[in-house]
This record gives structure tokens, C-alpha cells and sequence, in this order.
């Protein structure tokens, strides 16, 4: 395939990014009469709705990546590229990525989106987020470390704070972190120790709006919340931080500051787009919102640009009933299945009506036996939702061998309630996290 220079007689169809928008684009097109360049700075898709999993010890990296080569060693009309798209040509319809150009007739940019810390990015550093699968081993690290640390710990109340974990954010993530933690501290580790008791542990979940979950229903909110809480997790809703320095972190609630002292704190809270929406933004003039994801058209294309198309978390699709979709699979999957669909038509002289999202529902994990599941049409709680959570889950994952090896896993762990990923990776030795860094930037509530 002719990816520099002069482009082939053959329509050629640029994907930047290989998670589930770009990846089930380049799937649906296996194909179709169009050669297609997939590029990602990775070279593996990760799962990232799993990545908490990982963080927790129960499954590790290589459990929910697939390589893309691997994925798509069948699918002759696509080339895989390792690199960092670093700026586009519309009008010339090229792509950079380094001192390589590809030139493309349709563009989709499926780049996702970042954790936001709402203008005070240096808590980065202080409370890491959970994209990538550097993220999930350096909070395993941070979460299996803290434990090690107050087993050293001779003052008490620098144990406390070692045994304290603050959670930022109440969606999906956050709750899931709060469930897998406490599970691990109440159970798991209960008999590892020797100088500490595990079931010490306090676990504190901070969330801006009136209630968890707040995508799913108010019972179904309130199911979870009661669950979190017989599981030993303390919630705080309508609580903003304001701060984080030094292992303290300090938050408003109902007009009154408090602080609370925590050697491990761990964000899952807001979104931001990728850096590729700045750039589409600047050679395109496209619209981005507050959160700086791409608004689109309702075909998905950006404005003026009809062969740009922009999908799944980098994407604000607000032409269903208002309001941005949410950043989940499902809605990156059908967005991925569409521009495919739509592609094969155009270039059949036809086209199709406006994307529309088909919501499948929303769930979540909170603990072993313990989930909840949003159908619309059905509700679910307890042991039949953590049943379906699994099954969903499985089916999402890419190739075979990796569900089986996940189901082994799963089946391994709650047969034996032992966490066998509790790996203290990413750096020689544990050694605390930072405390504060020095940043000017004025005091913003998160």
C-alpha cells in the first residue's frame, strides 16, 4: 500500500486511533473496495472498561489488550501503523505523522478523550487517573503499595493515612474503583498482614452531583449506593475538591470545607478530548465544547468537511436528544459500524440517513456478586446483573483467546477470592507518590 507521496487509484480511508471507534471502523471495512491505514501511537487496542480490573490486581495488562496486527492480520485492504498523528491538511487532504505524510480521500479521527482536572492540571501528578495501561499499573501500584507502607508504619496516624484512599468521581470508574478496593481491603488481604488490619481501611468517594451513577436510573443509583456502603465506602455526593497538597485533600460540601488526610488518591472525574480535536479545531474551524471534544455533524462529519469524520469519546453528538452521548463503547462501536456503512455507500453513489444511537443500556461493577444493570426495559440488581455484567463484558473483548483467558481469570478469582495480578511494578522499589508540586494557577473547584 502507497502510504507516502502520490495517492493509488484505490479510495484510500485514514484511521487515527485504535480504540473501539477506529477499531470496529477498520473491522467493517475488512472488505470493502478501499484500502485503509489504521495509525495508533499504540500497537495494541486496550480495553478500557477493564482497566480498573488491572489497577486492582485481578487481571493483568496483556488480559485485555489485543494487537492490532494480530486483529487485522486478515484483513489485506489494512495497514497498521505505529506512530503520533502530528497535524492534518484538510484542504490537501493529508495526514502528518512525524516526517511521514499520508494522503487520505476520507479521514476518521477516533483519538478519545483524556481525563480532565478542570484547569488544575497539576494534580496529575497527585491523583492519577485510569486511561492507559500505564495509568492501571501506577495506581496498582500506589493502591498495593499503600498497604506495604502501613505495614511499616509504627505512628498511627501516619498508618491512617496510608489506610485512607479518597476516589474522585462517582461514574462508572469511580464506583468500580471504590467496590474492587473495598473488596481487597475487607477480604482479600485480610489475612496477609501482620501488623496492620486491613478491615481498617477507609475509603471515601467523593462525587460532584446529587447521587452516583448518575447516567443510569435514581433506583438503580440509590441500589448502588446502598451496596457501596454495606461493602464499608463511605459517599459524599455534592462535594467539589478544591484542593490536593501534601496528602490532604480538601473538599466543599453543602457550603463547608472539609479536608481529609490520604496517602493515595485516585481521580475519576470529567473528561477532556484528545489533543486531535485542537488540532482539527485549528485547520478546520470546527466547533469544540467545553470539554474540548469535536461537535459534529449528524453524519459524524466535521462542518465543511464532508470526508472527516470524527467518532466515539473525541466526538460531541448532541443531535439525538440534546445532549452530548456518552463516552462508552457501545456508542464508539455503532459510531465505528456507521461511517463503515456510510463509506461503502458513498462510494456506491448513495449515502444514509443520520447516525442514530440504539442505547443498549448502562451498567456497572460494584463488587463480587454485586453489580447494576440499566436496560430501559429491565432493571437488574445483585447476582443477575453481576452475571450479565460479566457476559457483556466478554463479549466486547476482541479476540478469543483473551476472553478465554479472562474468563479463567474470573472464574480463578471467585472460586479463590485471591487476586493474583498484585504486582508492585512501574518503578525499582515503592516510593510515595508526590505530595504537591508547585503550580500558580488559582484555586478551582473540581
Amino acid at each position: 500500500m502507497v502510504v507516502t507521496g502520490e495517492k493509488n487509484t484505490q479510495h484510500q480511508v485514514v484511521i487515527v486511533g485504535g480504540g473501539f471507534g477506529g477499531l470496529y471502523t477498520a473491522k467493517y471495512l475488512a472488505n470493502a473496495n478501499v484500502n485503509v491505514t489504521l495509525i495508533d501511537k499504540r500497537n495494541f487496542h486496550l480495553f478500557q472498561p477493564l482497566l480498573y480490573q488491572v489497577a486492582t490486581g485481578t487481571l493483568s495488562p496483556g488480559d485485555i489488550s489485543s494487537p492490532l496486527r494480530a486483529v487485522f492480520s486478515k484483513s489485506k485492504n489494512t495497514h497498521v501503523l505505529l506512530g503520533e498523528v502530528s497535524d492534518i491538511d484538510p484542504k490537501a487532504q493529508k495526514v502528518m505523522m512525524g516526517n511521514q505524510v499520508i494522503p487520505y480521500d476520507t479521514l476518521i479521527v477516533a483519538t478519545g478523550a483524556n481525563h480532565s482536572y478542570f484547569g488544575k492540571e497539576h494534580w496529575k501528578d497527585l491523583a492519577p487517573g485510569l486511561k492507559t495501561v500505564e495509568d492501571a499499573i501506577e495506581m496498582r501500584r500506589r493502591i498495593f503499595g499503600a498497604f506495604e507502607a502501613a505495614e511499616k508504619e509504627t505512628d498511627p496516624e501516619k498508618r491512617s493515612a496510608w489506610l485512607t484512599f479518597v476516589i474522585v468521581g462517582g461514574g462508572p470508574t469511580g464506583v468500580e474503583l471504590a467496590g474492587a478496593i473495598a473488596e481487597l481491603a475487607y477480604k482479600t488481604l485480610k489475612e496477609d498482614f501482620r501488623n496492620i488490619d486491613t478491615s481498617e481501611t477507609k475509603i471515601l468517594l467523593l462525587q460532584g452531583g446529587d447521587r452516583i451513577l448518575p447516567h443510569i436510573s435514581p433506583d438503580l443509583s440509590e441500589e448502588a449506593t446502598a451496596s457501596l456502603r454495606k461493602l464499608g465506602v463511605v459517599i459524599n455526593t455534592k462535594t467539589r475538591v478544591t484542593d490536593i497538597e501534601n496528602d490532604i485533600v480538601t473538599f466543599k460540601q453543602n457550603g463547608e470545607i472539609s479536608s481529609i488526610h490520604s496517602k493515595t488518591i485516585l481521580w475519576a472525574a470529567g473528561v477532556k478530548g484528545s489533543t486531535m480535536g485542537t488540532i482539527l479545531a485549528e485547520r478546520t474551524d470546527v466547533e469544540l465544547d467545553h470539554a474540548g471534544r469535536v461537535v459534529v455533524e449528524p453524519d459524524l462529519t466535521v462542518r465543511d468537511y464532508k470526508n472527516i469524520f470524527v467518532i466515539g469519546d473525541l466526538a460531541n453528538f448532541s443531535h439525538q436528544d440534546g445532549k452530548p452521548l456518552p463516552g462508552v463503547a457501545p456508542v464508539a462501536k455503532q459510531q465505528g459500524e456507521y461511517v463503515a456503512k456510510l463509506i461503502r455507500r458513498r462510494l456506491r453513489g448513495s449515502t444514509l440517513p443520520q447516525f442514530h444511537y440504539n442505547d443498549v443500556g448502562s451498567l456497572a461493577m460494584i463488587g463480587q456478586n454485586l453489580a447494576v444493570v440499566d436496560l430501559g426495559f429491565l432493571q437488574l440488581t445483585g447476582f443477575p446483573a453481576w452475571v450479565f455484567w460479566l457476559i457483556v463484558h466478554i463479549y466486547f473483548l476482541i479476540e478469543f483467546d483473551t476472553k478465554l483467558l479472562v474468563v479463567f481469570q474470573w472464574a480463578w478469582n471467585y472460586i479463590t477470592r485471591n487476586r493474583r495480578s498484585r504486582l508492585i511494578t512501574g518503578r525499582e522499589a515503592f516510593t510515595e507518590a508526590p505530595t504537591t508540586v508547585k503550580n500558580s494557577s488559582p484555586l478551582l473547584d473540581a
